[in-house]
């Protein structure tokens, strides 16, 4: 029998499995119902409901759906129809309805819309068991999050600072897959704890380290998956907070004063820096460089924030926005493209965004940095007008440009000529090295490196035969020279 006029849901949380737990609300309601309808037949507590309880499953809908939002969206509309018959419907989820339950949210929106009542029975949640069979208190901070969520990333959604509840690892595959998410924050070492039918008098904790997740026999529907917080500094936000509190009114008389301008120094400094321990190869060098860099961004938006400019959240909105648009190719399911078709996209989307905001471009080249060492700008100069096509046919014609330029460097007279001669040279050695897809600004840096460490070599040989390096013939610089090259690549 069908009642228009008086539709209900009862939405009841059948809490984490055993029946000791269920709610007195709960079990009123099971014994009051005729019939009930639950998500999922795989919970413990069903099998200890009253005798006369007709249970209806939506399990037999996740067996032909494609995906969990397929069966989810089937579940709802069910329920929702199901609202209108005489007395309602009963609709019964694991744990808290409002807890890890995709169904019962969209249910409570959709009714809401339509005017149909819905009551929530409340359950005890699989969480609570959880932080029980841990003895710990998830205050302050601890996130939980879906394994599903986690899935689609390549780095964890959340802070390593954090202690983390990881839910529905209900395979090997999904505690496998969640372990490579974690190792790109957390050492292969880490401590953790896989808890197996929390809420249950069978409940099991694994201590493991974070490697060994995907091999534990146990894990089943009811697995969740524990991982302790790391140390503070390991966090950027708290990293965030360390430059806000030297900034604080307390904070150190040094950063207090500092402002944009001041800074500029040390920005170009570390940068420097960064380039060097690159030039190195030094991977613990660019660690800790990256991490100087890093200091001068913070402190830069701290100050911006100050003074009612933007945030650090505003920068990371906005490269995060920028990158994404950029690159529609990745993610916006557009068709693949090459290297090269990336780039063109790139100034294409580019001109966009400089239309939506107003700017007026009135050359390719506007977007080069007029700041930038002039390797480099002459590079991008050049990668530029190459995408529309201004560029030579094949590389013969780069090295003749090359041997042009040399003849008029050595025949022109006037000093004032010859330095424009001299740049025009230069700026035919950097087309060159475009063409052999060389990086000018790094080739020149390495050519540097290489000179100057062979040029101690011949230093440190005349000290040791005790002479002053001015003291040494060319001809003896030379056959030095000849020494460090054999020896310093």
């Amino acid at each position: 029998m069908i009642d228009k006029s008086s539709p209900s849901i009862t939405i009841l949380g059948l809490g984490p499995g055993d029946p000791g737990l269920l709610t007195r609300e709960a079990w009123e309601v099971l014994n009051n119902s005729g019939d009930i309808y639950v998500r999922t037949k795989k919970h413990p507590v069903i099998d200890s409901f009253p005798d006369q309880l007709e249970v209806n499953s939506f399990d037999r809908f996740y067996d032909v759906a494609d995906t969990y939002d397929e069966v989810y969206q089937k579940i709802v509309d069910k329920i929702l129809e199901l609202a209108y018959r005489s007395g309602g419907v009963v609709y019964a989820v694991p744990g808290h309805p409002f807890i890890a339950e995709a169904t019962t949210i969209e249910i409570a929106r959709r009714a809401k819309k339509m005017n149909i009542p819905i009551k929530i029975v409340d359950g005890l949640s699989f969480i609570d068991s959880v932080f029980g069979i841990l003895e710990i208190d998830p205050l302050p901070k601890t996130a939980i999050i879906d394994s599903l969520e986690l899935l689609s990333k390549h780095t964890p959604t959340f802070s390593p600072n954090m202690g983390a509840i990881i839910v529905q690892i209900h395979s090997k595959v999904v505690a496998s897959d969640v372990k490579l998410t974690l190792l790109a924050n957390y050492p292969d070492e880490h401590l953790v704890k896989l808890i197996h039918s929390a809420g249950m008098s069978c409940a099991l904790v694994e201590n493991l380290r974070l490697f060994e997740i995907d091999r534990s026999p146990n894990i089943d529907l009811m697995t969740t998956l524990y991982v302790p917080p790391m140390d503070d500094k390991y966090s950027f936000e708290e990293f965030v907070e360390v430059i806000a509190r030297l900034r604080a009114p307390d904070g150190c008389p040094w950063d207090k004063k500092q402002t944009h301008k001041s800074l500029r120094p040390y920005l170009l400094e570390e940068t420097y820096e960064v380039l060097a321990s690159i030039d190195s190869e030094n991977s613990e060098g660019m660690c800790e460089e990256f991490g100087d860099l890093l200091l001068q961004i913070i402190l830069h938006a701290q100050i911006a924030f100050e003074a009612g400019e933007f945030s650090i959240r505003d920068v990371l909105y906005g490269i995060n926005n920028k990158i994404v648009d950029r690159h529609p190719h990745v993610f916006a399911g557009l068709e693949n493209l090459d290297e090269q078709g990336v780039l063109s996209n790139w100034e294409k989307l580019k001109a966009v965004e400089r239309g939506e905001n107003g700017e007026i471009q009135t050359s390719l080249l506007d977007g080069v940095a007029t700041a930038l060492p002039a390797l480099v700008q002459a590079d991008q100069y050049q990668k530029r007008a190459a995408r529309v096509g201004f560029d030579w046919a094949d590389i013969g014609g780069v090295l003749e440009k090359l041997k042009e330029e040399i003849r008029e460097v050595i025949t022109e007279q006037d000093q004032q000529n010859r330095s424009k001669e001299v740049g025009d040279l230069l700026f035919a050695v950097v087309n060159l090295a475009r063409w052999y897809d060389i990086d000018p600004e790094s080739a020149l840096r390495e050519s540097n490196r290489r000179f100057r460490d062979r040029f101690f070599y011949i230093e440190k040989s005349a000290r040791l035969n005790e002479k002053m390096i001015d003291e040494l013939s060319l001809d003896d610089m030379e056959a030095l020279w000849q020494e460090a090259k054999q020896i310093i690549y």
